[in-house]
């Protein structure tokens, strides 16, 4: 489809001043002068799609969001090379996702194209915001929010969808090196039948807690384990997780409580294309403990979109300390690294087809439409 789409773009004078020293961008800091909103009512359906300021939104205090936590969002970037070439990450699979985490959250799903339409609207009015220094993008948060003034637990008649971006580095502090994870039996982030598979804020909330703690011991994130045994690995905290143990890659599943994450199922891709041995199977943390004694536990690595590839260099379980790979980068992890980031930047091939390129869009020129 081809939104109806009104465009209000901020006079170049009132812009605001971009980043200049991409050393400090951090992650999530700073965002783009525009921003894309349309709304959805149980009368009228989907209407009102507007490109326009980034500004504040109103909201009534009674706003069904804010009582029942009816949300759901999604995240990927925009990649520019050193051509100038900007182009999205899988921006298909996080549309397939956004529809299918608002099923669960009894939201409304969006017509056909439109999240592609928005997002690439939104990134070729703000292209000059795409940061240029290597190791930077142009993260993209697609948002739904439950916006009817009503208290009563019930799916809302009234919603909103908005889109906003913003230029970042790297997700951790340490950029890519080694983070140290602890792994968490006090708290559980979702459990079967639960949450856990879907981009909705309630799975944050609950692991905020169980962060904070980690990183007051000195820990960059928590490994969450199962909510019904205390027993088989499941994601960290903003990440999904591969463990190498002799010379295989196991990739832990556990029902439907761990989000599919769109850069592990690039990361398996790969690996499976190089022939590398690839399990997606339950992974309790005894054999993940049991390999370290034996000296099989080889790599250890985080995947998401905002960090891309995270080596873990110490796994703590019980108050004892894990070191992995010599507590530094495995050749797998930098090798995924590497091939992954090279794809987004277009300095290496992309046979998958998982790069969508993004025309700037001239002040005068009409707004591209979703292929």
């Amino acid at each position: 489809m081809s939104l109806q789409m009104q465009c209000e773009p901020v006079p170049p004078r009132q812009r605001q001043p971009k980043p200049q020293d991409a050393s400090r961008l951090g992650f999530g800091h700073f965002y783009t002068d525009h921003m894309f909103t349309m709304r959805w009512s149980a009368q009228r359906g989907w209407h009102d799609a507007r490109l326009g300021a980034f500004a504040p939104l109103a909201l009534s205090p009674a706003a069904m969001v804010l009582h029942y936590a009816q949300t759901v969002f999604e995240g990927l970037k925009a990649y520019r090379s050193r051509q100038g070439a900007i182009h999205l990450f899988r921006a298909d699979d996080n549309a397939e996702r956004f529809d299918r985490s608002a099923r669960r959250l009894a939201l409304p799903e969006l017509p056909p194209g439109a999240f592609l339409e928005a997002v690439q609207a939104l990134v070729a009015l703000d292209h000059e915001w795409v940061p240029r220094a290597p190791g930077t993008a142009l993260y993209i948060r697609p948002t739904m929010i439950a916006t009817e003034p009503h208290l009563g637990v019930r799916p809302a008649a009234e919603v909103l969808f908005f889109v906003i971006a913003g230029p970042v580095g790297p997700y951790y502090a340490e950029g890519f090196a080694p983070v140290r994870i602890t792994v968490t039996e006090r708290y559980v982030r979702a459990a079967p039948g639960g949450l856990g598979a879907v981009k909705t804020g309630a799975n944050y909330a609950a692991s905020l807690l169980a962060a904070m703690e980690a990183q007051a011991a000195g820990y960059s994130q928590v490994l969450w384990l199962d909510a019904v045994e205390r027993r088989y690995v499941e994601e960290v905290g903003s990440m999904n997780i591969l463990f190498k143990i002799a010379g295989e890659v196991i990739a832990p599943t556990s029902a439907d409580s761990v989000l599919p994450g769109i850069t592990v199922r690039s990361a398996l891709e790969l690996l499976r294309a190089w022939g590398v041995p690839v399990q997606v199977r339950p992974l309790a943390i005894d054999e993940v403990l049991a390999a370290h004694e034996a000296g099989t536990l080889e790599e250890v690595f985080g995947t998401g979109t905002a960090a891309v590839i995270s080596p873990v260099g110490l796994l703590d379980y019980q108050g004892r300390a894990h070191t992995i790979a010599g507590g530094g980068t495995g050749p797998l992890a930098q090798r995924l690294f590497e091939e992954l980031t090279g794809i987004q930047y277009g300095e290496r091939p992309d046979p998958f087809g998982w790069m969508r390129p993004v025309a700037p869009r001239a002040e005068a020129a009409p707004l591209p439409a979703a292929r």
